[in-house]
């Protein structure tokens, strides 16, 4: 028989999770959050050594800890006790946006901070210049993070560094300089042509693997560890530095 979510005269539940001088799980403290937050008594048992987790996974057959107990019914691990109370699991396979939207927003955030502190007007061209130089920094600073592996899922479609292999391991530093010079204003003879290059080729290799080859990969723009959809957010991303460089260049040239 399942368990079910008790009622409030059985609001009782048992929790084993490993505190230990060097680790304490992370899943069982949020595991013990969620029961208190659903009004449960929690009765918090601590695995002390490796010695009684194996036992205790032994004992009931379990592959992991914690493990959460209420009525006598094993629900299971920080996963299965979301589920038990109706609650979504994130599928770590699953498709996501949010990396590139939080780029976005703190790139736009970023702009609106630098206006103020400039005295420009907080909406106007200046907004969007800043936003674009903001996002192309932060994008870079992601890709930065593994360099050899924004590489290697790049190398997958950018019809350039196909052909020169260091193109990809340069890109996220010519992604980098050509934003903070463009956020600087300074050296538009370099920036201008740098971002012109990387976001033009970019674009074609985009556009070619997805909507030409129809091919379905996913996008290094968030460095390469995120579940990102190689299409319309890299084309963006490529799109948006392109149309800087050309603005830029009528601004300054």
């Amino acid at each position: 028989m399942t368990a079910t979510p008790a009622t409030s005269h059985s609001r009782r539940a048992i929790l084993h999770r490993m505190v230990m001088p060097n680790h304490i799980c992370p899943y069982g403290i949020k595991a013990r959050h969620l029961l208190r937050k659903r009004g449960y008594e929690v009765e918090d048992r601590w695995i002390t050594t490796r010695e009684e987790q194996e036992a205790f996974k032994a004992a009931h057959d379990v592959r992991t800890t914690p493990q959460v107990f209420i009525d006598g019914e094993r629900i299971g691990g920080y996963d299965d006790l979301r589920r038990f109370f109706g609650l979504p699991v994130r599928d770590p396979a699953a498709t996501s946006y949010v990396p590139v939207l939080a780029v976005f927003v703190v790139g736009l955030l970023l702009a609106l901070a630098i206006n103020r502190l400039t005295g420009a007007p907080l909406v106007g061209i200046e907004l969007a210049e800043r936003f674009i130089a903001a996002t192309m920094m932060l994008l870079a600073m992601l890709k930065l993070q593994d360099v050899e592996r924004f590489a290697t899922m790049f190398l997958g479609y950018d019809l350039l560094a196909r052909r020169i292999v260091p193109y990809a391991h340069a890109y996220p530093f010519l992604e980098l300089g050509a934003g903070v010079l463009m956020l600087a204003g300074v050296l538009h003879w370099l920036s201008i042509p740098v971002a012109l290059f990387i976001g033009g080729i970019g674009a074609v290799s985009v556009f070619k693997a997805v909507y030409i080859d129809g091919r379905s990969l996913k996008c290094a723009c968030v460095g390469g560890s995120g579940n990102v959809p190689l299409g319309f957010v890299s084309l963006t991303e490529n799109v948006m530095m392109v149309a800087m460089a050309l603005w830029m260049a009528a601004k300054f040239i």
